[in-house]
């Protein structure tokens, strides 16, 4: 049954995602009855986007209609799709949308997410900046049959849609600027491991190249390398990170400073106004004023200012952490993640902890191949011992 639109809206939510999902189940905690509404620019309801990369490739059992959190059914939330949100009137407490209505708020909370980054080059439906569930039906349809397909980016997109797309009789040339895989993130010898397990996959590796731009020729796509070099394949996927969309606060009004601006309870400048997720700067409570993108942090602040939108008054005490997951090989991490800091690598069971140091002190765990307690690696960074030797040992895996 379709949903209409109301002129205004208790709670008011711009953008369409990970956080849109979870800040309307977290204000059903606190207000079972206020209205909810979502001006998402998507085509499709909030969904879990870390699956697009990689579970449904991988589990046959699972499908498009497991991705979405059903906001709809479970909140009672009005969701607009296809809706461009171009200005908030902080004044009158509206928003104006791109066919020129406006839509009314008393609580709005932004989570407009991040924009991918792109190359030069002219449109084509071949060329996907992956980030949404249009993304991954058009790969889909673009892969396997011993097609070519060529990723840009050696971080998490690039990464897990290579290790995916291999399981698909996929043919897959991996490019990133590092001389090894992820080797800004990890020390030299689990890059080592992890750029082997790509190679022992089929994945044609290029390291130390960046892509410049790209043209058509023949039905084929052409990327120009930075070295003057080309690859030929039939779909260019980019992942190349994305630049957080802060425009609409900034010209609102509101205070951005590589990221907007949000007290611990994730209240912006405008005491009406909240914001989540990917553009979020915030004060972590081990890390310090801090930007992350990653899911674990989308939905754990989504849920919060979802509940504070609603009067929880609940500060946003979280350290988010990140993870990966490529053929045998599974990560998480909280903190920096930085080779170019000093390392000390534990060998634990059949995996490794890496504690990441400045002046002698973890800024940073990274749990390879073992499933450690998340909160004993907060407990360390928050409280680490005077000694880095003492590290070792500390975090265990919990299976």
């Amino acid at each position: 049954m379709a949903q209409i639109p109301k002129e205004q809206y208790d709670y008011l939510i711009i953008g369409g995602g990970v956080v849109a999902g979870h800040a309307a189940e977290g204000i059903r905690e606190i207000d079972q009855t206020g209205s909810i509404g979502i001006l998402s620019a998507d085509r499709d309801e909030p969904y879990t986007r870390p699956a697009l990369s990689k579970k449904i490739w991988r589990d046959s059992e699972f499908t498009q209609e497991d991705l979405s959190f059903d906001t709809a059914e479970k909140t009672g939330a009005v969701v607009l799709l296809d809706t461009i949100v171009t200005a908030i009137d902080r004044e009158n407490r509206t928003v104006q949308l791109q066919d020129g209505s406006s839509v009314g708020y008393k609580k709005l909370l932004l989570a407009t997410g991040g924009e991918p980054a792109v190359i030069d080059g002219p449109e084509d439906e071949h060329v996907i900046a992956f980030r949404s569930q249009e993304d991954y039906r058009r790969l889909r349809i673009f892969s396997g049959s011993d097609k070519q397909v060529l990723i840009v980016g050696g971080s998490y997109i690039g990464t897990e849609l290579a290790a995916s797309l291999t399981e698909t009789d996929t043919n897959v040339t991996l490019i990133y600027p590092q001389e090894r895989l992820m080797g800004d993130s990890f020390p030299e010898e689990l890059s080592q491991e992890y750029e082997k397990s790509f190679k022992e996959a089929g994945v044609e590796l290029v390291p130390g190249k960046k892509a410049e731009s790209y043209t058509t020729e023949d039905g084929k796509l052409v990327l120009q390398l930075d070295d003057g070099t080309t690859l030929e394949g039939d779909t260019l996927v980019l992942g190349l990170g994305v630049t957080p969309r802060t425009s609409l606060a900034e010209e609102a009004g509101l205070e951005v400073e590589e990221g907007v601006v949000a007290d611990e309870n994730l209240r912006t400048s405008d005491p009406d106004i909240f914001v989540a997720g990917d553009i979020v700067s915030y004060p972590d409570p081990i890390l310090g004023r801090n930007r992350i993108e990653h899911v674990d942090h989308a939905r754990k602040s989504g849920t919060t200012a979802g509940k504070n939108m609603a009067g929880a008054e609940e500060p946003y005490d979280y350290t988010p952490y990140f993870y990966s997951v490529v053929f045998s090989i599974s990560w998480k991490a909280i903190g920096k993640m930085d080779s170019s800091l000093d390392t000390l690598i534990d060998e634990v069971d059949d995996g490794k902890v890496v504690y990441y140091l400045e002046d002698n002190k973890p800024v940073g765990v990274l749990a390879w191949n073992i499933e450690p307690d998340l909160d004993e690696i907060r407990e360390l960074l928050k409280n680490p011992p005077s000694n880095p030797n003492e590290l070792k040992g500390k975090i265990r895996s919990t299976e």
